[in-house]
């Protein structure tokens, strides 16, 4: 009886995970499929275009993360408060989202803009190509504000358990992109459908294109989860004070600020290992950015996991209930593990077909080919890592990770990379071979933490 009664609850403890979980990995996909058509599409205007627009990426994934890194302060404490049955408290923190939204959206169109012209330099982007990238990344951050929203507000939403709306709002986002890339990127052409003689308008403007078309996608995305977040039932900020509420922003920004510090600086360890790559030249440049893009949808399982183990975590947590929490560490580790080893068999397997669809350049797929198979042998150990991390960050212990990830960035993945790509001329193979010891450590770390138990307040 009492193991029929375990399967019970087993089974629909992994209906609760896969609920919360799949809305997020179906966001998650749409927005890679979406890098796939626009690397594509940016691709088919050259290798110099896919540089130019690849080359400041990790830009962009620096200051997403260090936004995303502060709405996990909200999620934890969201997360908790629902837990715990306190909605007022939860309420309280979804208007200090607002006034984070409102300070760090307009901190970062400022930093951004007034930098554009300098980011490029300091990719070590070829010469040739530098405006090109400049003008794209100025037109990319002009939404600024509204991008900060669909990250904030995105948050907060799935810490309320709504990962449903999230995931619409980042279907329609999507489609408007890749509508708005299909008019803006190329220029008017003929289509001879069947026996139809069409002729599809176009504006013709190349890379310059692509960036109004995301431009404008992510100013639609801000501005629909704003409105959504205004009306919801559950976490409106309406009738709540937009002022400082230190009750509030102090828990919040003590979880949030260890993870901001972890993101920013192995977020900067991109930057610093792109520029590395950048230097080998244009077809290193090119393999590495179609290879990221191609790689990131098969983390789409694992990040998405991270999520629902965040959400989860914490609201048991705010309920203290200590048997749940150790049930939640039991579902989620052979269920991510699994997920990870299907996905890192279909990006070896896969490899070569994906690199053909972004270009055609042979050194290019080549090369590509090679970092994706010696990658995806990593994926399972990073997946452990990735849901141990999301639970932590749940429950609001982010001092570890932060330390571990520092670590392996700079000390591991940076190091080595500047030894074997600016020392010891080994090209990109070697530096992603320094990636993939990055992620070995970080296995390692989370493995002995999970053992430990340090993981978990309620041991």
């Amino acid at each position: 009886m009492q193991n029929q009664l375990s399967r019970k609850w087993d089974s629909k403890m992994a209906g609760i995970i896969l609920s919360l979980a799949w809305p997020t990995m179906l966001e998650q996909l749409m927005q890679t499929a979406v890098q796939y058509i626009d690397t594509a599409m940016v691709g088919s205007l050259g290798t110099a275009a896919t540089a130019a627009v690849g080359a400041t990426t990790t830009v962009n994934w620096l200051i997403n993360s260090s936004i995303s890194a502060l709405g996990v302060g909200f999620l934890s404490f969201i997360a908790r408060s629902i837990g715990a049955k306190d909605e007022t408290a939860a309420k309280r923190s979804v208007s200090q989202a607002v006034l984070a939204v409102l300070t760090v959206g307009m901190f970062f169109t400022i930093l951004t803009l007034s930098l554009s012209g300098m980011v490029p330099v300091w990719m070590q982007v070829d010469e040739h190509i530098q405006q090109l990238s400049a003008q794209y990344f100025f037109i990319l951050y002009m939404p600024m504000l509204p991008r900060t929203a669909s990250i904030i507000f995105g948050t907060v939403l799935r810490a309320a358990g709504d990962t449903k709306t999230p995931m619409k709002i980042g279907v329609l986002v999507n489609l408007t992109n890749v509508i708005l890339n299909f008019l803006l990127i190329y220029p008017t052409r003929p289509a001879m459908p069947g026996t139809l003689a069409l002729t599809i308008p176009g504006a013709g403007m190349g890379v310059i294109g692509a960036a109004i078309a995301s431009a404008i996608a992510f100013t639609v995305g801000g501005i629909y989860i704003t409105i959504i977040l205004w009306r919801h039932p559950l976490v409106s900020p309406k009738g709540q004070r937009i002022t400082p509420d230190w009750q509030i922003l102090r828990p919040c920004l003590k979880v949030a600020l260890p993870n901001m510090l972890q993101r920013f600086g192995t977020s900067l360890g991109y930057v610093a290992f792109a520029s590395m790559i950048n230097s080998l030249g244009e077809i290193s440049t090119a393999a590495h950015t179609i290879a990221n893009t191609v790689e990131s949808a098969f983390y789409i399982p694992g990040y998405g996991m991270q999520t629902a183990a965040a959400t989860l975590a914490g609201n048991a947590y705010g309920a203290k209930d200590r048997q749940r929490m150790k049930d939640l560490s039991a579902m989620f580790i052979p269920i991510e593990i699994g997920l990870m080893i299907v996905s890192g068999a279909l990006l070896f397997i896969f490899a070569p077909p994906l690199m053909d669809i972004f270009s055609d350049s042979p050194e290019v797929i080549s090369l590509g080919t090679t970092v994706l198979r010696m990658v995806a042998v990593s994926e399972p150990f990073y997946g452990f890592s990735i849901i141990i991390e999301g639970m932590m960050q749940g429950v609001g212990k982010t001092k570890q990770p932060f330390v571990y990830n520092i670590i392996g960035m700079w000390l591991i993945r940076i190091v080595g990379t500047f030894i074997c790509t600016q020392i010891m001329p080994m090209g990109l193979v070697s530096a992603w071979a320094c990636m993939i010891l990055h992620n070995l450590f970080l296995f390692v770390m989370f493995l002995i933490c999970y053992v430990r138990g340090t993981w978990n307040p309620l041991r």
